[in-house]
């Protein structure tokens, strides 16, 4: 990892305000912020690492915890939520076993509430990894998670 740390933080001058850059960049490369990055980030920037901690965790799109193969995302959005979006997530979760912000024991699904995803005219939305699922319902929810736990042939 510090391999990928030194040649992230290559390609930054070590300014202040590259910081919430620095963060996107280690997330994208990553998948969340490990412990180390934060301590690197501050040491880089010459700032502490509680305001490093502090800008990261005021964002919702930063992740402190590895997320699954399959993040699974649900819309909560007010059409989405009219139409049975808390339905449809309190059905993944039951058929996960895990709530919001947390990653099944075998690392297979990560769960995650969005505010709104932006296609309210499909409500209500699920969207895993980059696949859409528009118009679903409680009984659709199994079916497609499904897809996503059969290993690859």
């Amino acid at each position: 990892m510090l391999e990928e740390i030194g040649e992230i933080l290559s390609s930054f001058k070590g300014e202040r305000e590259e910081l919430i850059p620095l963060l996107q960049r280690f997330q994208e490369k990553l998948g969340y912020l490990p412990k180390e990055t934060i301590s690197e980030i501050a040491n880089f920037l010459g700032i502490s690492e509680s305001e490093v901690f502090g800008v990261a965790s005021f964002y919702a799109m930063f992740r402190f915890t590895p997320s699954g193969k399959h993040v699974v995302k649900v819309c909560l959005g007010t059409a989405c939520h009219v139409r049975g979006g808390e339905r449809i997530i309190e059905t993944v979760e039951r058929e996960l076993g895990i709530h919001p912000g947390e990653t099944t024991k075998d690392s297979k699904f990560s769960l995650e509430r969005i505010a709104c995803f932006g296609c309210c005219a499909l409500a209500p939305v699920l969207l895993i990894n980059k696949d859409l699922y528009a118009k679903i319902t409680t009984e659709k929810v199994k079916n497609i998670l499904d897809l996503y736990k059969k290993p690859l042939a």
